[in-house]
Parts: C-alpha cells; structure tokens; sequence
C-alpha cells in the first residue's frame, strides 16, 4: 500500500462517518480491536453506497452487489473506549468489474491517522457471483456525490 500524503489527501468527493468506541470494542491490549477498525472500513463503505442511493434495495433490483475482494490495513497509532473517531472513504478507480476504495481512519481531538485501508471491491451477478462490468450509472452516482 502506497503511504505517501498524496495518495491519502481526501478528495472533494470522500464520504465520513463518526464513531466513538465503547468497552465492548477494546481488546485485550487496552485499545481499540483491528477487528473494529476493519468493521468501520466496512460501515463506512456501506453508509457512502447507501447515501447515493445504492442500498440492499438498489442493488437487489441491479441483480448486482459488491462484494469484498481484498482489505489491506495499516494500522497507524491505538485508539481508546471515548475517542471520537471519523472514518473518511472514497473510491479511487473503477477498473471493468472491480472498484479501488480508500479510508481512512483518524481521531477527532487530534486528527492523527490511526488507519489507512485500502480495499478491493468486485461487482458481482447475485444470483451467479460471476463478476460483471459495473455500470456507468452506477459509477457516476458514486463521482458525483
């Protein structure tokens, strides 16, 4: 994963969530659970696709969904049980079948980059998990939002 301050500028069109982690996402270390860190990479992809109109809905009448191809995660600093946390996504490129996303995860008091995630997304057939080619209306929603 390519970690340069360019490559991780949000974009005019990123998308952010908010979280605060509570006890029941602290590991046994005192801090936040990468496996929580990957749950927000995954919340706030679902949440941008859903605030352009593509929900479970939109998709069941496409025929098509994206499905995860790959995560990777570099995980930065520790967050706690408190901290205001603000993960901030948006897709990089579309290739054919497959969509590229960033996030990004940093803590509100501070700013400070806790996570960088970038995730491989492929569009699939629902009924054939086949990959299909993702359509232009459906990737201009996401470059217009």
């Amino acid at each position: 994963m390519t970690n340069t301050t360019a490559d991780w500028a949000s974009p005019a069109l990123a998308f952010a969530i908010r979280r605060v982690p509570d006890d029941r996402d602290i590991d046994e270390l005192g801090h936040v659970s990468n496996l929580v860190y990957l749950r927000w990479v995954q919340d706030v992809a679902k949440e941008h696709s859903e605030s352009v109109g593509y929900d479970a809905e939109a998709y069941e009448a496409l025929g098509a969904v994206f499905v995860v191809r790959r995560h990777e995660i570099d995980y930065l600093a520790p967050a706690y049980a408190g901290d205001r946390i603000r993960a901030v996504t948006w897709v990089e490129t579309w290739r054919g079948a497959s969509a590229t996303r960033r996030t990004t995860i940093e803590r509100d008091a501070d700013g400070r980059a806790l996570a960088r995630a970038v995730t491989t997304w492929a569009y699939v057939n629902q009924k054939t998990g086949r990959p299909l080619r993702i359509p232009r209306d459906v990737t201009a929603r996401f470059d217009a939002a």
